[in-house]
């Protein structure tokens, strides 16, 4: 089977990117450099031959995906699967807000225990490798010798940079996951390959964006 090329990139910037607030499965709007950063990179993927985008439905990913789609003429197809982790009670809240009343699920969460999952309906970092492992397979399945795009969310991309690199899902973060980047990766039935990761040429008329610290 021939290899599926897949485009991935993260949402445009949101206010609760801003004020690293946990967004988690919290339905929230690009604002203005989201939206900004959102054309940026449908610009920057206007040449590119894409047989599909698909993207999480939560609105900050979906609209990301609209630029693409609308330079693309690709209908945007939106997938649970490629929803952001759900943090359960913690979403709307930043780190030092946990910290300050959570503190042993705030060490949890900054120590990566692979099976902690945040309080009323958390996920845990095995859970959301799990998901995002079978999301992408079924995408990329689906398009053998094509190239996609995947519009998502930092927990979902920091899930899938460890899967394509071999990494544990407890291992040190030393990648970036900045709004708005494209990433590129390569599928086959055997697994991931990392092709390229972060790049934000296309965003260098602003300000850099904001890195996951809340995703």
């Amino acid at each position: 089977m021939e290899a599926t090329r897949i485009i991935a990139v993260r949402h445009g910037e949101t206010s609760w990117n801003v004020d690293a607030r946990i967004q988690g499965q919290t339905d929230i709007a690009l604002n203005d450099t989201g939206r900004w950063q959102a054309r940026r990179v449908g610009e920057a993927l206007a040449t590119e031959p894409i047989s599909a985008v698909y993207t999480s439905d939560l609105e900050r990913a979906h609209e990301t995906a609209r630029s693409i789609g609308e330079v693309s003429g690709k209908e945007v197809i939106p997938h649970e699967g490629l929803r952001e982790r759900s943090f359960g009670m913690f979403e709307g809240k930043t780190f030092d807000e946990i910290h300050q009343t959570w503190p042993e699920h705030a060490q949890n969460w900054r120590k990566r225990i692979p099976d902690w999952q945040p309080p009323e309906g958390g996920e845990s970092l095995l859970e959301l490798r799990e998901r995002v492992l079978r999301t992408l397979h079924e995408l990329a399945a689906r398009h053998p010798g094509e190239q996609i795009v995947v519009v998502a969310h930092g927990g979902v991309l920091d899930a899938l940079y460890r899967i394509a690199t071999r990494q544990e899902v407890n291992a040190p973060r030393t990648w970036e996951l900045p709004n708005g980047a494209i990433n590129r990766l390569l599928w086959t039935p055997e697994g991931f390959t990392l092709v390229g990761w972060s790049d934000t040429q296309h965003l260098d008329e602003a300000n850099a964006p904001a890195d996951e610290t809340s995703a």
